[in-house]
């Protein structure tokens, strides 16, 4: 091979070394986004996040950690009725009468003479007039009711009246809750107090 012929080919040799580096370095990048890419300098590759920042670990939806679950609803509106031996369970209704009687009940309890009524109820004066909502009602045994604004009912039976509702005793079936209410007069002491004289509930 004579020299001219040497020379033409290294020319040719060295006339591809660009290209070759060129193809080399564009197969090595990668854009914004891509597998592989990163969002900046210093971050890592799947959070975005500082190479030396650890992730921030997720809270439960129900709330943030070590915090007590929300107080059931109606939790803060039970109020008591004190009545021969016995303890009636009551949650309030939800108007300014009941908050009106709440608010009474936290400045001591509250004694009433409640004599029976057509068969069907328990009422006695309060001594005190409260805010009405009244509304055309027919009532279930357990309605604790506010009559013409300055008289308290406890029924035990079916009635059908414009009034307002205080409240709704808990967990006792009609027949237990005449067996506790009696026949004739009762004193009924209303209270936030739960506990009876003798330390008994029901």
């Amino acid at each position: 091979m004579n020299s001219e012929n040497r020379w033409s080919k290294r020319a040719r040799i060295f006339a591809l070394v660009p290209v070759l580096l060129l193809l080399l370095t564009g197969c090595g990048s990668t854009r914004p986004g891509e597998p592989g890419a990163t969002e900046g300098p210093g971050t890592t590759e799947e959070t975005g996040l500082p190479a030396t920042a650890e992730p921030v670990p997720e809270q439960d939806a129900s709330g943030p950690v070590g915090e007590e679950p929300a107080a059931q609803e109606g939790a803060n509106r039970m109020f008591y009725a004190n009545v021969n031996g016995s303890v009636l369970s009551i949650i309030a209704a939800e108007n300014s009468s009941a908050d009106a009687f709440l608010d009474l009940l936290k400045t001591g309890d509250v004694t009433v003479e409640m004599r029976d009524y057509g068969s069907f109820e328990k009422v006695g004066p309060l001594g005190t007039t409260l805010p009405r909502n009244d509304e055309q009602i027919t009532t279930e045994p357990g309605d604790v009711i506010l009559y013409q604004g300055d008289q308290i009912t406890i029924y035990y039976d079916v009635n059908s009246w414009n009034f307002t509702r205080l409240g709704k005793v808990q967990d006792l079936s009609p027949a237990e809750l005449k067996a506790i209410l009696g026949a004739g007069n009762a004193a009924v002491t209303f209270s936030l107090n739960q506990e009876t004289d003798a330390g008994g509930t029901v």
